[in-house]
């Protein structure tokens, strides 16, 4: 087993996680969306929402936010997670879950429940957004337990 958890890292991070260790983080101690990306990201949701497509800029404002999670934790996000999942993950600290929380509220509302996004809605989710990429806002930490949205998914 030894070997086995030396060589293979898939099967040295199941074993930690069962064994309640945190993984030791990355090459920092805080991570963010990178700040170049963000006044891209916003520049862009702003001509947007210049030409009153608040919908389209919040839209984007939440793939983007997506996005930088995945950058930096590639393993936080699968594709069967929905943003409610993302936003409940352990490893979002409180900030930037309220944040990214607050942005797919709004995306969800106008998606599925068919709600036009206002320049009152679009505003919340730029400052949002603005929270969400401060660098204070990530801090890491380890997180208490594996995440699973399913009883009975099996860690990766």
């Amino acid at each position: 087993l030894y070997i086995l958890y030396r060589i293979f890292p898939q099967f040295r991070d199941w074993v930690d996680k069962m064994v309640g260790r945190a993984k030791a983080q990355d090459d920092d101690s805080v991570w963010q969306p990178e700040i170049e990306r963000a006044r891209e990201l916003l520049g862009e949701a702003d001509s947007l929402a210049a030409q009153g497509r608040y919908a389209e800029a919040v839209h984007l404002l939440l793939w983007r936010s997506i996005e930088d999670i995945g950058r930096r934790r590639p393993r936080l996000l699968r594709p069967s997670l929905t943003a409610r999942d993302i936003a409940r993950h352990p490893e979002l600290p409180d900030v930037a879950r309220g944040a990214f929380t607050t942005i797919a509220d709004v995306v969800e509302l106008s998606l599925f429940g068919r709600r036009p996004v206002d320049a009152d809605g679009w505003q919340r989710c730029r400052d949002a957004y603005s929270r969400f990429a401060l660098r204070e806002n990530w801090v890491a930490y380890a997180a208490p337990a594996p995440f699973a949205t399913d009883a009975a998914e099996v860690p990766a």
